[in-house]
């Protein structure tokens, strides 16, 4: 048996749509420390949700820092960590300039919707919704980053006078991370393809998706593996470790549920509430409102698997509304004890706008 200081872990950066964890596993995949910190979003107007980009790193700092002192109080030093994986919310955009660094604009989060409008146009251009889903797998909707990238384009000074000057950059949060704490502009292919920009086939940014959407492929990050080191962390308490596996919160449930074979499938409550189906070797394309995604791809010269999935934007958050907002609970847990003291619901349905 490895003594303790022997012994080695791997880390996961969990940066959520309200809350960011960092956990530190063993070998045998078990917890060893953790620490969670919830944070707000912002919401300007009617509908737009959107959260500071540095806000989003800071709170993957106190993540980090919480679980290191917890790992520190069992006996054992950060050096022993290997590895670092990263899981995040998809489909959030942020803007940077990648001479300062710094973020041009707030992150528009996934379920932001300020861009009915433009969605409206770009569906009338493109004559259907649908119209690239044999590209990228996905519709014309609110809900994916290339319309959050243009509507910025259209509607923030900063992020039009970084395109002039040259040194506007993209990213899903994966990216933001990496770039921040490895210097590295990267993404996975789980990410990529979430964006509405990626030739779902062919692992690349897609010359017709870029353009209809008005995206440069040089404002976009290199699409790498869901599996193989990204840089190794410049400083901090995690100095030194390479970041290693990154996968979109909704493919990195499906792989730890051990979803790796066609026909298996994972629901997920958070936030939203996402079913994702194990489709094998290649997509398929739904008749009937589902998403076409990649699902992973452990390596850069693994087999790509693809999956079909259903969301729901709101679930998690209602409850957290209830909580928050309404001041209805104190804690997520009394609606279970709510929902026993009545036989029904008296034909009464909650329905989130």
């Amino acid at each position: 048996m490895a003594s303790k200081s022997e012994e080695v872990f791997v880390g996961a950066i969990d940066q959520g749509t309200s809350s960011t964890r960092f956990l530190i596993f063993n070998v045998k995949g078990q917890i060893v420390a953790s620490h969670q910190c919830e944070y707000e979003n912002h919401y300007a107007k009617a509908g737009w949700v959107e959260k500071s980009p540095t806000e989003i790193l800071e709170s993957v700092d106190t993540a980090i820092a919480g679980a290191g002192r917890r790992f520190k109080s069992l006996g054992y030093e950060a050096s022993q960590i290997k590895a670092v994986g990263i899981t995040n919310q998809r489909e959030t955009t942020v803007a940077f300039d990648i001479e300062t660094g710094k973020p041009l604009t707030n992150a528009i989060i996934w379920n932001d919707v300020r861009t009915k409008p433009l969605v409206r146009q770009l569906i009338d251009e493109a004559g259907s919704a649908t119209r690239f889903a044999a590209i990228n797998g996905l519709p014309i909707t609110t809900y994916f980053s290339a319309v959050k990238m243009r509507w910025m384009l259209e509607n923030v000074p900063e992020v039009q006078a970084a395109r002039e000057r040259g040194t506007l950059r993209f990213g899903t949060i994966d990216t933001w991370l990496i770039y921040k704490m490895t210097g590295n502009y990267v993404t996975d292919v789980t990410n990529a393809s979430r964006t509405m920009l990626m030739d779902i086939k062919t692992f690349k940014w897609s010359d017709e998706c870029l353009d209809f959407f008005g995206v440069r492929r040089t404002e976009l990050p290199e699409i790498h593996s869901s599996a193989e080191v990204y840089g190794t962390i410049a400083d901090g308490r995690l100095k030194d470790i390479p970041i290693s596996g990154c996968l979109g919160d909704q493919q990195a449930a499906m792989v730890g549920q051990s979803c790796f074979e066609a026909g298996e499938a994972k629901n997920t409550y958070g936030t939203g509430c996402f079913m994702l189906f194990n489709t094998g070797d290649e997509p398929i394309f739904s008749k009937n409102g589902l998403l076409t995604t990649v699902g992973y791809q452990l390596g850069p010269n693994a087999a790509p698997k693809y999956a079909l999935e259903g969301s729901i934007a709101v679930a998690g958050s209602a409850i957290q509304w209830l909580r928050d907002k309404v001041g209805l609970i104190s804690a997520p847990a009394e609606m279970g004890f709510l929902s026993d003291t009545v036989e029904d619901n008296g034909g009464v349905y909650f329905v989130t706008a």
